[in-house]
Parts: structure tokens; C-alpha cells; sequence
């Protein structure tokens, strides 16, 4: 496995395997990696023929008052699982490699950008755009992989290929969670005992959801009965509670009749944890 530190290394790899015909896929990580980045290398591999991993906490989606500086990092053994897990190449710039000194160009989704999650974190999503812009032109993948449980920023992020006829294929890899249902995050290991206990809350309360979309129910009384649910328990501090639609994010009226996507973004603590699931009726 090769490791790159410069966009120039990346590029001089790249070449041959794509004058050779090979298929190549992205997966891009913010480290501290755990079972939920290694179903997206699984994924990448059965998807093409070399698979780049890249390493990269993003400042430009981190608000001047959220956890830059406490994001847990473990570069050492996130570079051992992605060896294991058979990874081609990682790259793991310096933040000055990323953004040149100077750089006045951003890339962002409107609209998309500024609803649910974009309206807790303004200038979120567009961090992560015009860094998702970056490493595609940096690697220039056929295709990437991301996680559904992010589920806005893949929505943003095929938005951003649709709308500039990017040449990328986007994979969505359904979320992993653990045995008690709360979903796999780099942010977990921040969770108090008390709060980690307090957080299965959220699948559970997507899974009874599920059941429920299909008894005929309203969007908007769903939403209220997550919401509430979340609420009974003490420790959850809900930020964002919605159904929308899971294709657009349009909002939702009256019966579901299509598939709708429920997103919650609660804190427990200092820890801002999101979820969701897509719900048929």
C-alpha cells in the first residue's frame, strides 16, 4: 500500500493504473477509522480495480465553535486497517497541500446546503463540497463511496456531480451499527458511558418508525411521535427531527406514498450525533 502526502504522488500513481483501463475508487475518510469506513473499502473493491482511501480532516465544514481541534485522530492505525482491508494507496495531505494560501474559490449546493443539518452548521456543507471537489480532481476517480448514514451529504454530494457534470459514479453503503443499534461514528468514542447508553435511542426510535410508515400515518405526525420519543429521554438534547422526501429532501405532506428518509441530528453531551432511515409506506 502506498502513501501519498502530495497531490503530485497521488497523480504520478494514478496514471499508469488508469492508461492500463483500471477502474478507480475513492473512498474519502476523515480517519479514525472503524467498521462502518471498512464496508465503504469493501464496497470500493468490488466496484473497481484499485482503491484510494484518503485521510483528511476538513477544517472548511467545522464551525468556529464545533470540535476541529478535539476530532479524535489515529493516522498510525488507520493506516494498518486500510493495509489489512487491501487499500492500493492513502492520501494523507497536510492541510496547506489542500487549500493553497490565498484560495478564494468555494463549491456549494444552494439549497441543499442550507436545510436540516446546513441550517445547525452553516458553511458545512459547503466545506465539504469543495473539498469533495478537490479530491476528485486531485485522484480523478471513476467512482466514490460514501456512507447513507451521513445521508444529506450524499444527497449534497450527488447533487454537486449531477449539476457540474462530473464524471464520478457516487455509491451509497448502507450504515453500520453496532450491536445495539446506534450507528458507527468517529464521534462515539467522545460519548460519556451514561450518554453512549442514553444514544441507542435514535435507532430505536428510526426503527419503530419504520414499522409505523407503513400503517398509513401522516409525515407530520410521525415526525412529532420521533421527535417526542427522542425528547422522553433525558439526556438527548434534539436538534433536528425531519421526513423528507429520500430522493430530493423535498418536504413531505399528508400520507407518506414514496419512499421518505426520517433525519435526526440529537446531542448527547457536547457530542453531536446524527442518524437516519429511509421508510416505505
Amino acid at each position: 500500500m502506498q502513501v501519498f502526502e502530495t497531490k503530485t504522488a497521488v497523480r504520478e500513481a494514478v496514471a499508469p493504473w488508469r492508461a492500463a483501463g483500471e477502474r478507480i475508487v475513492l473512498v474519502p475518510t476523515m480517519g479514525y477509522l472503524h467498521a462502518g469506513h471498512m464496508a465503504l473499502v469493501e464496497r470500493a473493491r468490488a466496484e473497481g480495480d484499485r482503491v484510494i482511501a484518503s485521510i483528511f480532516v476538513n477544517p472548511t465544514q467545522f464551525g468556529p465553535t464545533e470540535d476541529l481541534a478535539t476530532y479524535p485522530r489515529d493516522p498510525q492505525r488507520d493506516l494498518t486497517m486500510l493495509r489489512e482491508a487491501g487499500v492500493d494507496g492513502v492520501f494523507m495531505p497536510d492541510v496547506t497541500e489542500v487549500y493553497a494560501p490565498g484560495a478564494q474559490t468555494i463549491v456549494e449546493t444552494t439549497e441543499l446546503s442550507k436545510i436540516l443539518i446546513g441550517k445547525l452548521r452553516p458553511g458545512h456543507f459547503r466545506g465539504v463540497a469543495t473539498v469533495v471537489t478537490k479530491l476528485f480532481n486531485i485522484v480523478q476517480p471513476d467512482t466514490a463511496c460514501f456512507g447513507e448514514k451521513d445521508y444529506q451529504q450524499l444527497c449534497v454530494i450527488r447533487q454537486m456531480v449531477r449539476d457540474l457534470d462530473m464524471p464520478v459514479r457516487i455509491v451509497g453503503v448502507p450504515t453500520v451499527r453496532e450491536p445495539d443499534g446506534l450507528a458507527m461514528s468517529s464521534r462515539n468514542v467522545r460519548l460519556t458511558p451514561e450518554d453512549r447508553a442514553a444514544a441507542v435511542v435514535l435507532s430505536q426510535s428510526l426503527f419503530e418508525a419504520e414499522e409505523m410508515a407503513k400503517t398509513g400515518i401522516t409525515a407530520s405526525r410521525l415526525r412529532a411521535w420521533v421527535a417526542a420519543n427522542i425528547q422522553a429521554n433525558p439526556r438527548a438534547d434534539l436538534q433536528s427531527a425531519d421526513i423528507r422526501d429520500a430522493e430530493t429532501l423535498a418536504t413531505i405532506s399528508g400520507p407518506l406514498q414514496r419512499p421518505a428518509v426520517i433525519l435526526l441530528a440529537v446531542r448527547f453531551g457536547k457530542v453531536l450525533l446524527i442518524d437516519q432511515r429511509v421508510v416505505t409506506p
